[in-house]
């Protein structure tokens, strides 16, 4: 056993939006132990300084390194990887609003997480049928309902979602110079599909505002364009 006891570095463990569960959270866990090693190295630097500069030096580095590393394993690049892949298989599917449909032999990936969320977390907007019988199949998650496409509502994707937290919460757009708001009724599911249930269209990727026509039109975008880079907040 060293000089800290038995420090446990837990940063394997996966980064899982549905159990509410924020990347930010290792930081806090983590960054007490870092504070602890740093403390030492340099009150060990100390009195090696006189004997040995190169040693302070190595230890300075040391000290930056593991600060750097901390920094950059909470990033937004590096805080949500695919937890899966999904094999193809296709299937009656309705491809309206420019819907993929899943194709055999194709593997699409699988995320339990999103990426961070901040004051204007980016996202792709995609346009999503909340009415009966429309593509994507059964009705919201939130309230077992279906919704008018008059209605400014949306699902996210399977971390944002965060295993229905932000159910009936509203959420602040930003696109195309306009803002609005709308509620979350459904999840965009990142982990299932290709298969009847979600209409054999491939899992949803992990930075989906999924919304209604309305919340188009609210900022002036038409639903041909398909896909349209936005940033969100709760409200």
């Amino acid at each position: 056993m060293g000089p800290f006891g038995r420090m446990e570095f837990n940063i394997a463990e996966p980064l899982i939006g549905s159990n509410k569960q924020s990347i930010y959270s290792y930081h806090s866990t983590l960054k007490p132990e870092i504070d602890t090693l740093e403390q030492f190295l340099l009150t060990r630097s100390k009195r090696e300084m006189a004997k040995s500069p190169l040693l302070l030096m190595t230890i300075l580095l040391l000290v930056a390194l593991m600060n750097l590393y901390l920094a950059s394993s909470h990033s937004p690049l590096g805080g949500c990887h695919p937890s899966g892949h999904l094999p193809g298989r296709p299937g009656h599917c309705d491809p309206g609003y420019s819907s993929d449909c899943c194709e055999a032999g194709k593997s699409y990936p699988q995320y339990r997480c999103s990426p961070p969320i901040t004051g204007h977390t980016r996202a792709k907007m995609t346009v999503n049928c909340f009415e009966e019988n429309c593509d994507g199949g059964g009705p919201s998650e939130c309230d077992d309902s279906y919704h008018s496409d008059k209605e400014m509502v949306v699902a996210l994707s399977t971390g944002w979602y965060a295993g229905g937290s932000r159910c009936h919460g509203m959420i602040r757009i930003h696109a195309n110079g306009q803002s609005v708001l709308a509620k979350v009724v459904d999840e965009c599911d990142s982990v299932n599909g290709c298969d009847e249930e979600h209409d054999f269209q491939p899992p949803c990727p992990n930075n989906v505002v999924d919304a209604s026509p309305a919340v188009w039109k609210a900022l002036g975008i038409s639903t041909d364009v398909g896909v349209y880079h936005v940033t969100w907040s709760d409200a």
